[in-house]
């Protein structure tokens, strides 16, 4: 690249340039000296300082000389002009010394003036930074004092108050002060002051949740009044309609007919609770994005007090205290569940509800597991009771609670049949059945009545009848009847207003009957084998009559009771038991007098091998048949129960006798013994038509018959079959053999032929019965 040509100046370049900053421009009336610094600096950059000098002195000595003949053709004029002008001279000069000394005095005054306005300007910038640093100090006092309120807000409650003034705060608009680093920081503060907003806000739900725990007892306790006062209503409203007594409180029914009273278990005059600590902190806690964690911590509170609230292990005596405490809970929740929108959700208390009802079951279960005393369960079943309608009418699931009161249902019906099978041994053990029961006035009698089981017959029959009158039965039917109707209420009494169970009346069914059999009709049984008298075993036979009798009339009545409460048919069984004791009672009877008739049998003195043939009767028969008539004649037992009594006499006599012909007690007799007995059966049968029962003459048939075989010596026609099953079907063919070989055993003892050739005829006759269908009726 060539160097750079440098710029050269000419004298018109020169006169320009110094044309350009007036210093020959006469018409400039200033100095533009502003522009002698381009030129010089473009001289410099040149390095033309030599040149461009030269050329300027170059100028001005042209200027002198032009000066010079300018003056040298008016020199005299110049001359005059000059001495002019050094006058003027003379005179500006001392007017520059005024000016100058002017100019002092006036710089040295404006200097003053400078300096002031200089400290005022400087004071002025001072005063606007310390107004502005007021204003901003002003603004950090505002917000200071905002702060300060903030605390004293939380102190005093108002925790929304205190964080709108924390929002206002960050939400200000850009300021001065929103740049400074105190803002900055206060800024930074904002979340730890939010924390202990919500500190103090959870700290009060807190208290809140204790103040609620302690009062929840009072809360239940109201509840429960409430619903035992709705409850007396409807079963006095119930009493009044017979349709509605299948309604329970609780029941779609009662629910249309139920007057609601204004009474709020939560807002009354005895009690408030306050709801606005939780709504506070729910409100805070949403504001703050943090639901999550309040929902998450009071559900773990409420978890907390509802594992409190059940002691272990559990005093039954606490029981109405602890459910009405568990019912105050669960209102609590229910009213929170209805006022806080989504805060709970129904599946978290449902939960809690779940859980609480568990554990109080098996609590309770445990409690009772060595309660002997049904009464117990009776109050335990009606603190349930109460408990469930309470919580029933806030919506709450009670399907497992009525379960478990079903549970102790079972348990409380095996307990009371326990205690009152007990009882019913006791009352038939102490009755000593000797004396029927009395009753002195019309009111006893009507009592009495009112309280045993009777068909109707004898109900009317028996209140025909004046005072002071004797009862067929003795204490121990009126008692047990008494004790029956107790147990039957004891036993309703539980399973009222619990949700009806298809086997209730099963249940009732099979314990009544255990009780009426075992306890009553067996135990009459044992008592049997200790009676020794007829008196006693013709009461209890009086009293079986009317055991037997009640049980169909408890089952009407109970089935009766029951359909009116759309209830099951009652089927009792304990009848047939009944009726089996009455057997066996006359035969009890039957064994007495067969006791009796072995005296007399033993009196009897039978010459069992006479010479001649009685006429009359045997003497110890006549005081049997007196004994025998008198006695059974005069027993307080149904016309037909003296009929199995004398049958069941007259035919052990029949035994007794034919014992003799066949038994192996006689070895030997003959005919003559035989027409005695025959004699004292005529007898007998006609007592019988005398005390007019000639029809249980039937009991001497077949001796009758065994005897006239060998009297009428009709042996070969019996052995006819047609003949032996028409004429002698009573006849056991091993009895006449019997009897057949006693004869021939007599007769073979004889001396004479007569009575040897008749024995042997007996003795083959005895072969002949004996293989004509050996074991046939034997």
């Amino acid at each position: 690249m060539p160097p750079r040509r440098r710029q050269q100046f000419t004298q018109e370049h020169i006169d320009q340039q110094l044309q350009q900053i007036h210093l020959l421009d006469p018409s400039s009336s200033s100095e533009n000296l502003e522009q002698l610094g381009p030129i010089i600096k473009q001289i410099h950059a040149n390095r033309q300082q030599e040149a461009y000098l030269r050329t300027v002195q170059g100028l001005i000595d042209s200027k002198d000389a032009e000066i010079e003949k300018i003056c040298s053709e008016n020199y005299q004029d110049f001359i005059s002009s000059v001495s002019t002008l050094f006058m003027v001279k003379s005179y500006t000069d001392k007017m520059k010394e005024s000016i100058a000394s002017l100019d002092e005095s006036v710089a040295r005054i404006g200097g003053g003036l400078v300096e002031k306005k200089r400290a005022l300007l400087q004071t002025k910038k001072t005063a606007a930074n310390l107004d502005e640093a007021i204003d901003t100090l002003q603004a950090c006092l505002r917000v200071l004092d905002v702060v300060d309120r903030v605390g004293e807000m939380v102190k005093a409650g108002r925790y929304w108050s205190a964080l709108r003034s924390l929002e206002d705060i960050q939400n200000m608009p850009s300021t001065s002060l929103s740049q400074t680093a105190f803002f900055q920081h206060l800024l930074s503060s904002l979340p730890s002051l939010r924390s202990q907003i919500k500190d103090a806000v959870t700290a009060s739900m807190k208290h809140w949740l204790l103040d609620i725990r302690n009062i929840s007892t009072e809360v239940g306790r109201l509840a429960v009044e409430s619903m035992d006062s709705r409850t007396r209503r409807w079963r006095s409203k119930r009493e009044k309609d017979p349709l509605l007594r299948m309604s329970r409180v609780g029941s779609a029914v009662e629910l249309i007919t139920y007057e609601k009273t204004e009474f709020n278990v939560l807002n009354n005059d005895k009690l408030q609770v306050d709801f606005k600590p939780l709504f506070e902190c729910i409100h805070i806690y949403t504001s703050l994005d943090s639901l999550t964690d309040l929902q998450k911590s009071y559900q773990a509170d409420r978890k907390a007090q509802s594992d409190l609230i059940l002691p272990t292990p559990l005093p039954l005596a606490s029981l109405p205290a602890l459910t009405q405490e568990i019912s105050g809970f669960f209102i609590l929740e229910s009213h929170v569940l209805e006022t806080t929108g989504t805060f709970r959700s129904q599946r978290d208390v449902e939960e809690l509800w779940d859980a609480l009802v568990a554990r109080l079951s098996s609590a309770i279960e445990d409690a009772l597991h060595n309660e002997k005393d049904p009464e117990v369960f009776l109050r335990v079943k009606e603190s349930l009771l109460s408990f469930i309608m309470t919580l029933e009418s806030y919506s709450f699931p009670t399907a497992a609670l009525h379960k478990f009161i079903l549970v102790l249902f079972e348990k409380y019906a095996l307990l009371l049949e326990s205690q009152f099978s007990q009882r019913f041994e006791m009352i038939v053990r102490q009755d000593d059945h000797n004396t029927p029961m009395q009753a002195e006035t019309t009111t006893d009698i009507s009592s009495v009545l009112d309280t045993v089981w009777l068909n109707e017959n004898e109900r009317r029959e028996i209140s025909g009848i004046g005072v002071p009158q004797t009862f067929p039965w003795s204490q121990s039917f009126f008692l047990c009847c008494q004790d029956i109707r107790t147990f039957i209420q004891k036993f309703y009494a539980f399973v009222e207003g619990v949700s009806q169970h298809r086997d209730i009346d099963e249940i009732l069914s099979k314990s009544l009957d255990s009780l009426l059999i075992r306890n009553i009709s067996e135990s009459i049984g044992q008592r049997l084998v200790s009676s020794s008298t007829l008196t006693q075993i013709a009461q209890i036979i009086t009293n079986l009559e009317h055991f037997q009798a009640a049980c169909s009339e408890l089952q009407r009545s109970l089935t009766n009771l029951r359909s009116t409460q759309r209830g099951g048919i009652i089927r009792l069984s304990a009848a047939s038991s009944f009726q089996k004791t009455l057997g066996r009672s006359l035969g009890r009877i039957a064994g007495l007098i067969s006791s009796k008739l072995d005296q007399f049998f033993e009196l009897s003195e039978y010459d069992w091998t006479p010479y001649t043939r009685e006429t009359s009767p045997s003497m110890y028969l006549y005081e049997l048949v007196n004994w025998l008539t008198t006695v059974v004649d005069s027993l307080p037992i149904k016309e037909s129960y003296k009929d199995e009594a004398y049958k069941g006499a007259l035919t052990y006599i029949a035994d007794c006798l034919m014992n003799f012909l066949s038994g192996r007690d006689i070895p030997m007799m003959n005919e003559n013994a035989v027409s005695n007995i025959v004699i004292d059966v005529d007898f007998l049968e006609e007592e019988l038509k005398r005390i007019g029962r000639p029809h249980l003459a039937s009991v001497f048939t077949e001796l009758r018959t065994t005897a006239s075989i060998p009297l009428n010596n009709t042996v070969q026609e019996y052995l006819i079959p047609a003949n032996r099953q028409s004429s002698y079907a009573t006849v056991k063919p091993k009895r006449l053999q019997a009897l057949l070989d006693k004869l021939a055993r007599y007769g073979s003892q004889q001396r004479d032929a007569a009575s040897r050739d008749q024995a042997e005829k007996r003795r083959k006759e005895a072969d002949a019965v004996g293989r004509v269908f050996p074991g046939e009726n034997r």
